[in-house]
């Protein structure tokens, strides 16, 4: 299949100029050459499939030859997850959500939380990479850092199913048995879990405690297995 790459505003016209770094992939990296096809992506549902017209390691042009809307995949899924003191792993999940077409990733800031900072510009590009690496249309809203307590006010708004996945023995509904037929927001705890206050924060705000699984998860796993279960369970 012809290679897709990312084009964040993709104009109407049928002649389009790609930027630097594409087109130094394009020439450099892949030694693309004139009439190869290809597709670009707006991350907002638009494929282009288009053909080179136009090739140098610092700029590129292709012709368009047909421009389509696609519509999202099964539900939406929002997960936010708490911030992880290694970045890596946060990186990890990220990549591994884009690829699973999760809607939206939000980092948040718990009581437990270690890591307050992030480079969010890095974690994108991570989406971007995932994105087209997987051949897909949608790149996930990846938010700025929330605190908790703004999380439960936002999604107290938004009509979404709410669920919190927490490790304190209490009831809780498997993964396996939830409705699965609308939107869904699910909020992945820390390195220590959720402090008591911030579940009964949840739980006064319609939050409905989770499981995913039998065994205890590290929080960029239990995302994945979240994101995993809520995207290909339709």
């Amino acid at each position: 299949m012809a290679p897709f790459f990312y084009h964040p505003h993709l104009p109407a016209e049928s002649l389009l100029e790609l930027d630097a770094d594409t087109s130094h992939h394009i020439a450099q990296v892949l030694r693309m050459h004139t009439d190869m096809p290809l597709h670009l992506t707006d991350g907002s549902g638009t494929l282009i499939h288009a053909r080179l017209q136009a090739v140098s390691k610092k700029s590129c042009s292709v012709s368009v030859e047909h421009r389509s809307t696609c519509a999202r995949n099964g539900r939406t899924v929002s997960i936010a997850i708490a911030t992880v003191k290694n970045n890596s792993r946060l990186e990890w999940f990220v990549e591994k959500a884009t690829e699973l077409g999760v809607s939206q990733i939000i980092p948040v800031l718990t009581e437990r939380t270690e890591k307050q900072r992030l480079r969010i510009d890095r974690l994108r590009q991570i989406a971007v990479a995932a994105m087209l690496q997987s051949q897909q249309v949608w790149l996930p809203q990846l938010e700025e850092l929330r605190t908790f307590a703004q999380l439960i006010r936002d999604w107290e708004g938004q009509s979404l199913q709410r669920w919190i996945a927490h490790c304190v023995d209490q009831e809780k509904k498997e993964i396996a048995q939830c409705d699965l037929s609308a939107a869904v927001g699910i909020l992945i705890g820390p390195e220590g879990d959720f402090t008591e206050s911030e579940i009964a924060q949840a739980l006064a705000a319609d939050f409905n405690p989770v499981q995913l699984g039998n065994t205890r998860l590290r929080t960029e796993t239990a995302g994945v297995v979240a994101a995993a279960w809520l995207r290909l369970q339709q």
